[in-house]
Parts: C-alpha cells; structure tokens; sequence
C-alpha cells in the first residue's frame, strides 16, 4: 500500500522538506538510515480502479485527450520513425499492432493477425486477417510487414528501431543492412496475407516483442528511406489501420480525428477524437472546466486535484522507471556500437556513490505523494515474473557515499566542501535535466543538493533545464557538456533490456558496455530462456550486475493515473499498451461534466 501526504505542501515548504532529507537523514552503527524528521500525517492511498464508473448509455460524441506537456510535439507519427512518448500517444488511435496480447504480454490471435511458432520456435508465420485494412481502403497485406523490416533494415533508414536483438536475429538481415542483399532471406512472403519470419535463434521475445506494426507499402514506397520521417505522409498525412483516421494536424499543438467505420474490430463509439497538448501547469483546470476529457494525470498535482467532482481517476503500475545515467562515451555510427570511452565517471566507485547520495524516498513521498515509490532495479514489478524483489538497490545512505568517494580519491583537500578529482584537480558534474511540471526545478535542485551535502559539486548544463526535444537531442548526440543525466524509459512490453542496454543499440544512452553484460543478455533471450525459471534466474543476475556496476541509477517506479472525465464510458488505465481498445471508449453526454 502506497502512503502519501494528506496536507498539501507548498513548492516551496515541499523543496524546502526534501532539502532536509539530505541534510537531517544520519547512518546508524548497523548501516541503516534514521531520520530526525518531525512527524507527519499520512494518508493512506488505496489502489486506484483500473476503469471508470459510468452506467450511462453512449451517444455519437467527439472525446477530447490531453497531451500533457509543456513542449510541442514532434509529429514524427509512425511507429518505425517515432522516439517521443507524446506521438506515441497520438499514434494509438489510428494505428496499432497486429496482435493483440494477454496478461503478461504475451501475443494471441485474436489482433488483425494469427500465428504459429514452429516446433524449433526459430519461425513464426503470421497470418493478417482478410477485413483488415488501411485508412485509404487499401488491404492490410503480408508485404507491408515485409517493407516494414526492410525500412528498418535498410543502411539509409535514421530511427532506432534496428537496435531490436529480434530485428538484428532474423536471418538474412545482417547482409541486408550491409547493403550485401536486395531483401532478408529470413522473411518470406507466402501469398497477400501470410509470410514467415525466421530467426537465427530460438528466443521466447518472440512471443513479446516481435515487431509487429506494417507500413502501408503502396502509400510509402516512392519515398526515399533516407527522407521518410520527415515526410509529409508521416507527419502531416498520416495513415494507419486503426480506429480513428487522422483528418486535420496542426503541428505541435492538436491532431483531429474521425471515426474509421470500417475498423476490423468494428465501428467505434467515438464519432472522433481531438487530441491536443495541455501545459502541465493548467491540466487540472482544462479537465475541471471540461475543456479535455481525458489525461494522463501528473502524479505531483494529485493530492490538489483529489475530490475534483467532475472527473474520476484511474491508474496502475507504468511498465516504465525513472533513472539518471552516466555518460560513458558515445555512440559509434559507422560501427553501430556503443563506446565507453570518457574517463570521467569510469570508477565505479564514483558512480555508487553518487546512487547512495539520493534519498528517493523522500522525493516519492513529498513530492509525489506516494504515487511514485523508490526503484531497486533496472527491471519494474510490473513484470512480476521478473522483477528481483529481494534487490535492495541503493536506500539513502550518505556517510557510505563520502566513505567511497574517499576510497575513490575524491577528496575535500581545501576543506571548502567541494571534492576535487584524483589528481586534485576541480571536479565538476554537468547534470542536464528536463523541464516539465510544477516539481521539475525542485527535483532538479534537490538532485544537486544531495549531492553537495555528500561534497560534489553538481550543475546544471547552461545553468537551466531542458525542454524535451532539446534534452533528448543532448542526450542522443552525446553532447561533451552532458555529464550525467535525469531520464526515464517506457520498458515496452518485452522484459528483454538488451534494446535499452545492448552493446550494439543506440538506446544505451550512458554508452556502458561491458562483457558480463553482453553474456546474460544473450542468454536471456536464447532458446534455453523459452523456460521462465531458466530465465528468471539469468534476469536475476542482470540486476544485480547493474546494480553493482551502476552505469545508470534507478530512482523511482511510477504509478501512472488517468484523469477522466465522468461522462466517459469503457475507460481503462491500460489503454496505452493496449490501444485497440479505443474502439470500446465513447461518451455518454454530448459536452463534458464541469466542475
């Protein structure tokens, strides 16, 4: 059970709290923390549902959705070309996976496609059902999901899909990215509506992670690879197989969506959807005025909005962790690999400290009011079959911070509080973090504060937050001002972290490698991980060798919440992962409930 605070703070009493937490905390003898902090009333939060409460019956209305940001969005709407989380939420509406999946993510049959695993579970042959078809009439066929992986494939294609293990497994794709074959060998298209992918390796991500999501061939195909995401067919005209179809853009600000009648799934509530980006700063107020129907809730903004008369709140556990990482090196484009090349926080010793210095709990609590909670590992507990909960992580432990940073020869020789480096050198810490809600400064500030107490001198690059395209931008770049970072990633529905951490993928943005690493990876997504004990166990180990060699640190798992409004019918707080199921969202009231 989640705690929370039941008297809200000020930001300012709030940052005020959280500052004491790095200075009020003390080491007991036996190595645990204790706090000299004065007592506050809790509340205790319960679950909250996992759909709305609406016995309503649905008229032919128009849903308003909130993009929750305080930063245009990039408009790359394509599955293969998108990186930001606020286009994949535009994406959900009108496109989607061929498969649909079960409980622990698993794909079924019971998507826009069917399949069947060979008894070697080296090839799947997907088979895409006959009423499933493009926005512009055109039949979803087995060749799209082909041209899908040749785009991703190709030397000229500017995503990050590639750095897939599944999408680098398939046989024939290595000659193809090199430009050595005209096709993959291992995809075989068997008539319009079935093809055949093989792998090199038997690997139970099969099952939750294949990629999935065709390209409209016909629609696409005259486009140079090079230049497709900035296409107009991917940014202003895009079109999908989904429930809704995209009928007006205004870049960066709204998208205006229309029922698709002929949805394979059948006809939508919704007669349309209206997407558009709301300042995190004004949400509360856009969703008591019922200017929006539906957002994804800002937990630090929750304490002041519950009892909020015209909405309700729906939520779970994001398949999603916080994290700030370590720039190691950079990314090598002509080898597609990782490189750990910058000396700075090589010393591990460095690294751990800097996670012992943080008191995570002290943010979850006071700022986000028990919504968020303190992470031990680099995998959630939203995968429970692969979560380690016997992972302790790093708890707030400041005097085991200054113990190894002196090991590491960190140390405080003019006695001003700041540390200089091994050779006595001023040591600064370049810390880029992203602009966003109410809490983004303070969280930032109190980051650095807790690493001052512990006597390192923490900035932030160019003295300000970032906004989200200029953070990922650095981040992605390896820009040489960026030392350490404040991030978070959506896991996917594929417990499988070598696409986030793999030696060859372009999202391991702290560019750490390491040998040992690249062993479990591999064998957590061999054949032999087909069993999950067999798995588990490996999964084990990776969290623990990421906890010990520190090159990102895992700060907080997240609850995510949904704000919606009362008139709104068939909601459910796991519709992001599970897009299809728009289909069954409608309204049961022509205008929103105000307050």
């Amino acid at each position: 059970m989640k705690k929370r605070y039941g008297k809200l703070l000020s930001l300012l009493v709030g940052f005020s709290i959280l500052l004491a937490a790095c200075t009020n905390s003390t080491t007991s003898s036996d190595g645990k923390n204790s706090k000299n902090t004065q007592t506050t009333q809790k509340e205790t939060i319960g679950n909250f549902p996992m759909a709305v409460k609406n016995d309503g019956k649905i008229v032919d209305g128009v849903l308003t959705y909130g993009l929750v940001y305080d930063t245009p969005f990039e408009g790359t709407l394509n599955y293969a070309f998108y990186q930001g989380q606020p286009d994949v939420e535009i994406l959900h509406f009108f496109d989607e996976s061929l498969f649909h999946v079960n409980g622990d993510y698993e794909i079924t049959n019971d998507g826009a496609a069917t399949y069947e695993l060979s008894d070697d579970k080296k090839t799947i042959t997907i088979k895409i059902k006959d009423n499933v078809n493009w926005h512009d009439g055109e039949p979803v066929k087995a060749e799209d999901l082909e041209y899908a992986y040749l785009v991703i494939g190709h030397k000229d294609y500017t995503g990050v899909r590639y750095g897939d293990a599944l999408i680098q497994d398939i046989v024939g794709m290595d000659e193809y990215h090199a430009g050595k074959a005209a096709n993959i060998s291992g995809i075989k298209v068997i008539d319009n509506k079935t093809l055949s992918i093989t792998y090199k390796h038997a690997n139970p991500s099969i099952l939750t992670g294949i990629w999935a999501y065709p390209l409209p061939k016909h629609y696409l195909k005259d486009i140079p690879i090079k230049q497709m995401a900035q296409s107009d067919k991917i940014r202003k005209n895009p079109i999908g197989f989904g429930p809704f179809k995209v009928k007006k853009i205004v870049p960066g600000e709204s998208v205006e969506l229309v029922r698709n009648d002929d949805y394979y799934g059948g006809k939508p509530n919704l007669k349309g959807v209206i997407v558009k980006v709301v300042n995190p700063k004004v949400v509360l107020q856009a969703l008591k005025k019922g200017e929006i129907d539906v957002a994804q809730f800002p937990t630090d903004q929750y304490v002041s909005a519950k009892g909020t008369k015209n909405i309700q709140f729906v939520g779970n556990i994001e398949l999603a962790y916080n994290y700030i990482g370590f720039k190691l090196g950079h990314w090598d484009a002509e080898k597609q690999e990782n490189v750990m090349d910058n000396p700075k926080f090589q010393n591990k010793k460095l690294r751990q400290a800097m996670a012992y210095a943080i008191d995570n709990q002290a943010v979850a609590d006071k700022l986000y009011h028990g919504l968020r909670f303190p992470a031990t590992t680099l995998i959630p507990p939203s995968f429970p079959g692969y979560h380690d909960e016997n992972a302790k992580g790093y708890s707030y432990n400041p005097e085991k911070a200054k113990k190894l940073l002196d090991e590491a020869g960190y140390k405080d020789k003019d006695g001003d509080g700041l540390r200089e480096d091994p050779d006595g050198k001023k040591f600064t810490i370049n810390f880029l973090s992203m602009s966003g809600g109410d809490i983004a400064e303070p969280l930032a500030k109190f980051y650095i504060q807790c690493w001052k107490e512990v006597g390192l001198d923490v900035q932030l690059v160019d003295g300000r937050l970032a906004e989200f395209n200029s953070f990922y931008d650095m981040v992605e770049k390896d820009d040489p001002k960026v030392d350490i970072f404040a991030a978070a990633w959506g896991t996917g529905t594929d417990v499988d972290p070598y696409g986030l951490y793999g030696r060859n993928v372009m999202f391991n943005y702290s560019r750490w490698v390491n040998e040992k690493n690249d062993e479990l990876l591999e064998k957590g997504h061999s054949e032999q991980a087909f069993d999950k004990q067999y798995r588990k166990g490996i999964y084990n180990q990776w969290q623990e060798l990421m906890n010990e060699e520190v090159p990102v640190i895992p700060t907080l798992y997240r609850s995510q919440i949904f704000a919606v409004n009362n008139r709104v019918k068939n909601f459910t707080a796991d519709i992001d992962p599970f897009n299809w199921k728009w289909k069954e969202v409608g309204v049961t009231a022509e205008k929103p409930e105000t307050e």
